[in-house]
């Protein structure tokens, strides 16, 4: 018994040992996250009362589930948080609804003053993390959101947007998507005009969700790092919304940051195929495939238990994160976990916005240093961010660009 016992603490001395070293990583440099739907969830599960949802206790058991709430941020290590303000890509009123969506961003941020303050630069984020408090960014998932117009980019900016994504689920007239037919075959003229004007006011170039030849295109006109803000390793999951490894090494060298997405079907092919197969079931008796677990539809659970889902785990994000690293460099990789936007699912352990160290304690058992853990977890994407305000510093005696795309609008 003695033994048995002797040994249990031997095996299990070395992870505790990790998980005290990550901590104090964590408390030192604390995780900057580059997506979350949280304000999409509240719109959505919640009919954008944002008043009624008590983030500060655990949400993950009530009737409408949440990924995020504070204190599940503040046992995942979150310093800085971007806040999404997604909306639909076909949605009729794209301007309208992303000033809603940035209201709702507003409105839990300032309901909540004694953990969250918003952020617009690395300095605020280093000030406030400092204090105790989580920044809170916010970020335009898909150009469709600017409605062709460069003016509403600006007023996007005015009102705190950090970055925008050029690109969501379908292409436009100007940029391309990863998961639709091309348009621009790159970037437009218009395109490359609001890359410019991006670089100008002070907003990220973000190239999650873009086609191939649109991240290209972005790297070649950009004079700013980028970032994608929850993207993976195509190498390791062939997904199309994964990025190739001759664009990694092209980020790396424009000195960006790609942020690991934690949606099981971009870190796992075998995941992938599992629920494509999920999918197709789910259409074919009539119910909606986007829940899993408890929340499943009848007909779903009954698949589930007879087809096991594939386990995704804290290892599975660091073969992307290794991969990344190996690939762009350790000083171009970080996290964003996409969460309130993967559907309630998530890499065991990893269902929500606590399970961050489990990720830095599996990094740190394969060899990571300190200071490779405190890049990944913020540091790479406040370097991006001081040099994305340098270049718009030394824009700033150029006038705005004057310019409409009238063909998407």
């Amino acid at each position: 018994m003695i033994a048995a016992f002797l040994l249990l603490a031997a095996q299990a001395s070395p992870d505790a040992a990790l998980s005290r070293r990550v901590e104090r990583v964590l408390e030192r440099s604390p995780v900057i996250d580059g997506h979350n739907d949280l304000a999409w969830e509240i719109r959505e599960l919640h009919d954008a009362k944002v008043e009624s949802v008590d983030l500060s206790i655990d949400t993950a058991h009530l009737p409408n589930p949440l990924q995020t709430d504070i204190p599940r941020l503040r046992k995942g290590h979150v310093g800085g948080q971007f806040w999404s303000v997604y909306i639909p890509a076909d949605a009729l009123r794209p301007v309208e609804m992303t000033l809603e969506e940035i209201d709702i961003v507003r409105r839990f941020v300032a309901a909540n003053p004694a953990t969250f303050e918003l952020a617009t630069t690395a300095a605020d984020i280093r000030r406030i993390e400092k204090g105790g408090r989580i920044a809170s960014l916010i970020g335009v998932e898909g150009g469709h959101q600017i409605d062709g117009r460069l003016s509403v980019l600006r007023q996007y900016r005015a009102l705190g947007v950090a970055y925008m994504t050029l690109t969501h689920g379908k292409s436009l007239s100007w940029a391309d998507s990863s998961t639709d037919a091309p348009r621009a075959n790159g970037l437009s003229d218009f395109g490359r005009q609001v890359v410019a004007e991006m670089n100008r006011i002070g907003m990220i170039v973000d190239v999650s969700h873009v086609s191939d030849a649109t991240m290209a295109a972005a790297l070649a006109a950009t004079k700013a790092p980028v970032i994608a803000s929850h993207s993976s390793a195509r190498a390791i999951a062939d997904a199309p919304r994964n990025i190739p490894d001759d664009l990694l090494r092209a980020i790396g060298a424009n000195g960006g940051v790609v942020m690991v997405n934690f949606y099981p079907s971009f870190l796992s092919g075998e995941w992938r195929a599992w629920d494509v197969a999920r999918s197709a079931y789910a259409k074919s008796v009539g119910v909606p495939a986007g829940a899993y677990g408890a929340k499943s539809p009848a007909p779903l659970v009954a698949w589930d238990a007879a087809h096991a889902e594939p386990q995704v785990t804290a290892a599975t994000v660091a073969d992307h994160v290794e991969h990344i690293a190996k690939v762009a460099g350790h000083d171009h990789v970080g996290i964003g976990g996409d969460f309130d936007g993967i559907q309630g699912t998530g890499p065991i352990g990893l269902k929500g916005v606590d399970g961050y160290p489990l990720l830095f304690v599996e990094l740190a058992r394969r060899g990571w240093s300190d200071d490779d853990l405190a890049k990944l977890s913020g540091g790479n994407v406040l370097r991006v961010m001081e040099r994305v305000e340098a270049v718009a510093k030394g824009m700033a005696g150029m006038p705005p660009v004057d310019a409409t795309d009238v063909a998407s609008r």
